[in-house]
Parts: structure tokens; sequence; C-alpha cells
């Protein structure tokens, strides 16, 4: 066997191997990729999506007990002071400003954005009106208090809830989009996975046929002496 045969044939084994080395650090890498990926998706959506899903349901608690408190303090019979009421929805509103500050240190999307300073507009605007219910009562005009809680209160109140229920169906949205972005990146990860796997076995199927073809090869001479060894490493 001639040396440059000998020397082509390990430049071409060295090409092949040289080319799985490179297809396997480039399926590690894109493997990594895809497991950061998923561990930000399933990170986003437990900070961006389950605490703001949370939040959403304060909100709609706060909002319930300041309807309550003000509707107990006009239809009981035993009047408080408006006063102690007041205090009641300033507590309440104190907790949904703290609340919408929380949900706003979250990752919005462009609808979700804009869903949420709708919802801060018409929580504003319901407090005005139960402001100017409180004003009427310690004026003596209960009637008149009534009638604003029961007309444009609890029209601006269920614009609110309603508003509300609207942000909790962008997280479900937004939630299952991240959840199908996780199932790809685990689909991709399965198949570099199984791809490495293959290109180990034709590695090693390779350095096996590398071993044997690197051993001494006898070759039988015309005299009748002992054979030549050529050691192809």
């Amino acid at each position: 066997m001639k040396w440059s045969f000998v020397i082509q044939q390990k430049f071409k084994a060295a090409i092949l191997l040289g080319g799985i080395m490179a297809l396997i650090v480039g399926g590690t890498m894109i493997s990594r990729y895809n497991v950061e990926g998923i561990d930000e998706s399933f990170s986003s959506i437990y900070r961006d999506r389950l605490v703001p899903a949370t939040t959403i349901l304060y909100l709609t608690e706060n909002l319930y007990r300041k309807r309550l408190s003000l509707e107990n303090y006009l239809y009981s019979e035993m009047q408080e002071p408006p006063a102690h009421v007041k205090e009641q929805l300033s507590m309440h509103d104190r907790n949904i400003d703290s609340l919408i500050q929380a949900f706003e240190k979250t990752y919005l999307v462009d609808q979700e954005a804009k869903s949420l300073d709708v919802f801060k507009n018409q929580t504003a605007k319901y407090t005005q009106l139960e402001n100017q219910v409180l004003a009427l009562c310690r004026a003596g005009a209960f009637a008149e208090a009534k009638q604003v809680f029961s007309a444009p209160g609890a029209a601006t109140f269920e614009s609110t809830i309603l508003n509300l229920n609207e942000l909790a169906g962008i997280q479900s949205t937004i939630g299952k989009d991240l959840m199908k972005a996780s199932k790809v990146n685990v689909a991709s990860f399965g198949i570099i996975s199984f791809l490495q796997i293959a290109l180990a076995i034709i590695t090693g199927l390779v350095v096996i046929v590398l071993i044997r073809n690197s051993q001494i090869i006898q070759k039988p001479r015309s005299d009748g002496k002992k054979s030549q060894y050529f050691n192809l490493n």
C-alpha cells in the first residue's frame, strides 16, 4: 500500500470525524438553547401569567368588598358614621393601588397594557361615584344616594368587573401560547438528542473501522521471507 493512499484515507477519516464532532457540538448548543427556552417559558408562566391571574382575583375581591361595604351602609337600619365607611373604602382603594402596581411590574403585551389602563380609569370613575354617594349621605339625601349607587354605580361596577374578566382571558390565551412554545422546544430537544445519540454511534463505528484499518497489514513476499508490515497509524 502506498503511503499516499494511507495519508488520503486518514485525511478522509479526519474530515468525517471532524464533521461529526461539529454536528455534535452544534446539536449540544441548540439543545442548551432549547432548555433555556423551556426554563424561560415556565418562569414566564409563573412570573408573568400566574402572578397576574392571582392579582386579578384579589382585585375582584377588593372591588366586591367595596361594593358590599357601601351597600350595607346605605341599606342598614343602624346608620354608621360616613367617616367609618370612608375609611373602609380607602383601605380597599389602597389595596387595589398596590395590586395594580404589582401587576404593572410583570411583562405586559400591548392588549394587556391597554386593558389595564381601561381598568384603572374605570376604578377611578367608580371611586368618584362612591365619594358622590357619601357626600349625598352626609347631606342627608339618602334616597338620591341610593339612586346613584343603584343606577350609574352598578353600571360602572359591572363594567369594571368585565374589564377584569378581559384581563383574565388574556392571561389564559398568552399562557396557552407559552405552553405551545415549550412543547415545541421539548420536541426539538428530543429530536436533537436522538440525532446526537445516532452521531455518537456513527462515531463509534468509524473509530472501530479506523482501528481495524490501522492494524499492521501483512503482505506476503515472493521470496518466502517474513512478511512486511505497514502501520497505517
